[in-house]
């Protein structure tokens, strides 16, 4: 064997062994943006792409002849685009160019004319956003003789179809929800607000998955410094992925050790586009069917989407139901236990009767038979939640009938306490968002520890704290409490009522500087007539 053919066959075995090719031996594909040029010998190029997408069964690499005989490589990811513009639109355009052009002219129409019948396609000049580009779903060309790279947007994720809010379902209003799909939560948005005040920033939060987040506002209406305040705390997390929302909630509230919820959550677009009319922001996931909304007050989470697509007076007695159960839910064995407990003299003298002749053979003081029953209520509900859906109703009709009454024949709980223990459990489920109601379900326990120590001072005290720590929080510098503590009578019409639409001249006092949202007189046929024409 000659020198020449030795030299050859090493650097042919080199070539064909990406695992031992370093970014700094390969001219232009340090990884940097600014010093080096990617280097124009295809190989060297595709060699490095092979390195860094070692063992990725998904990759797709196709080399072919195109034009006046020059090599080019399509890279993509199985499953991750539309495979068949790419057969169609891409390939066939690019293998159909005229054969007796020039390399340069070759060049000059793919790069310079971005003469490929695709909406998006962009130039790059970077091997690390190149590698970006095809890891985010697009395609990348490449051309021998040419440094440049064509990044060819052809992304066709698998989605699901847009259906009905599974936890938000409403009797009257639009029915339709997010998916996991960012563009189609984007598009279902946009729909609804028609406007070039509408706008949406893009980021990418994780390090490994790189996830596109999305912070939507209305320009004018949202508080600028709220948008800005949003975006710093969203761009400062470093952490290795984002697969929900529910990730980055934890990361950017005001009080992360606080039981309460200080950003809402909602899968519904009609929501998140009412909450942008009130001047706030709202956070999309890619891959998430939920948006996150901020900031926040306890009283919107008292708010139901169907409130304000049912006439005002049923909504507003509807609301004050709900208030009466919150209290309801959190209050409710604790008030028992101290009554029967430390206080039975409150008690009239034919129920008190009734109450001991259920106790009499229950071996438990009150307090502990309350701790019972409330941790099996708890479990009850967390096992229909998790079980298939088309056994759920079953478990929990027999969790609430059957092994209820065993467990009052057999003298382990009195009847009362079934009773007391159901109505609490219904009074949780009438509160319109889930977090506020897991934040009462966990303080109802010390709020029963409290009841059965002190009785109704200890509930008291309770409440005092409880409020206090309410009147602390709050979200992206917006009281919790607000607009009762502090007091804003603007914006009472929204709270404890819902006043009638064309009562709702100006929007919540979280907004901008456009605060107005109606004419004084929206009714314009209901005009006074020394008004009139």
């Amino acid at each position: 064997m000659s020198i020449y053919s030795w030299l050859k066959n090493t650097r042919k075995k080199k070539l064909l062994t990406p695992q031992k090719t370093s970014d700094s031996a390969i001219p232009g594909l340090n990884g940097h943006d600014h010093d080096g040029e990617p280097s124009a010998q295809m190989d060297e190029r595709l060699q490095w792409f092979k390195q860094k997408l070692l063992q990725c069964s998904d990759t797709v690499i196709h080399t072919f002849i195109a034009g006046p005989q020059i090599k080019c490589t399509l890279i993509y990811l199985k499953g991750m685009v539309d495979r068949k513009v790419i057969q169609q639109d891409v390939l066939k355009t690019i293998i159909n160019f005229d054969s007796s052009l020039s390399a340069e002219a070759f060049s000059n129409l793919i790069f310079d004319q971005l003469h490929v019948p695709v909406d998006n396609v962009k130039v790059l000049h970077s091997i690390d956003k190149a590698l970006a580009g095809i890891l985010g779903g697009n395609a990348l060309l490449l051309v021998d003789g040419d440094e440049r790279m064509l990044e060819i947007a052809v992304t066709a994720f698998e989605k699901r179809s847009i259906e009905e809010a599974p936890n938000e379902s409403v009797i009257r209003g639009p029915r339709e929800a997010f998916i996991e799909n960012l563009d189609v939560n984007l598009s279902l948005m946009r729909r609804r607000l028609q406007t070039e005040s509408f706008k949406s920033e893009v980021m990418k939060i994780g390090t490994e998955t790189q996830t596109k987040v999305v912070v939507a506002y209305l320009q004018g209406i949202c508080k600028q410094e709220l948008v800005d305040e949003i975006k710093k705390r969203l761009s400062s997390i470093e952490f290795d992925g984002v697969l929900d929302t529910g990730y980055l909630e934890e990361f950017i509230e005001d009080n992360p050790y606080s039981p309460f919820p200080q950003i809402q959550y909602t899968e519904r677009p009609d929501v998140a586009v009412a909450s942008l009319l009130e001047g706030r922001v709202a956070v999309i996931v890619d891959g998430s069917p939920n948006a996150i909304l901020a900031p926040v007050t306890f009283f919107m989470f008292m708010q139901a989407a169907e409130d304000y697509y049912q006439r005002y007076v049923a909504a507003s007695w509807i609301r004050w139901i709900r208030y009466v159960f919150l209290f309801a839910s959190l209050l409710l064995p604790s008030l028992y236990i101290a009554i029967t407990t430390v206080h039975p003299e409150v008690i009239p003298e034919r129920l008190l009767r009734t109450i001991a002749a259920s106790r009499e053979i229950v071996p438990f003081p009150a307090l502990v038979e309350a701790f019972i029953m409330e941790i099996f209520f708890e479990a009850l509900r967390e096992a229909a939640v998790r079980i298939p859906k088309s056994v759920g109703q079953a478990v929990s009709i027999i969790g609430a009938l059957i092994i209820g009454t065993a467990a009052v024949q057999a003298g382990i709980v009195s009847a009362v306490m079934v009773i007391i223990v159901s109505l609490t459990g219904i009074s949780s489920f009438i509160i319109p968002h889930f977090d506020l109601g897991l934040s009462f379900r966990l303080l109802r326990f010390p709020m029963m520890i409290l009841a059965g120590t002190f009785g109704l001072f200890g509930i008291v005290c309770g409440l005092i704290l409880f409020y206090l720590h309410l009147i602390e929080l709050s979200s992206f510098g917006v009281p919790y409490l607000s607009p009762i503590a502090p007091m804003r009578f603007s914006d009472l019409k929204d709270i404890l009522v819902r006043a009638p639409w064309w009562r709702m001249r100006t929007r919540p006092g979280l907004s901008g500087s456009n605060r107005q949202r109606q004419p004084v007189y929206s009714r314009k046929w209901a005009k006074p007539p020394e008004e009139g024409d």
